[in-house]
């Protein structure tokens, strides 16, 4: 198991685009993702369940991934979150 812990820098957080497309990401590897935000952890591959988080601006939230591709899917989501368009 491998996480990662991330600042959000995008303005809008994880809701709607930015939420979908971490899950299109977060589908394309093997191993189980989480999202977790205080003590609340849900599935990286559910969009309801990243829209359930609330994950806003500034909020610090861990990016858990277990599995073969563990690595490259970590690497993969921290890189897309600190890069994704505000939108």
């Amino acid at each position: 198991m491998k996480s990662a812990n991330i600042v959000v820098k995008n303005k809008v957080g994880l809701h709607a685009r930015p939420a979908a497309l971490f899950v299109q990401r977060a589908s394309k590897f093997l191993s189980d993702i989480y999202i977790k935000r205080d003590n609340k952890e849900i599935n990286g591959k559910s969009i309801m369940g990243i829209m359930a988080l609330g994950v806003s601006y500034g909020d610090e939230i861990t990016i858990i991934a277990s599995g073969d591709d563990e690595n490259e899917a970590i690497d993969t989501l921290v890189d897309f979150l600190n890069n994704v368009d505000d939108e």
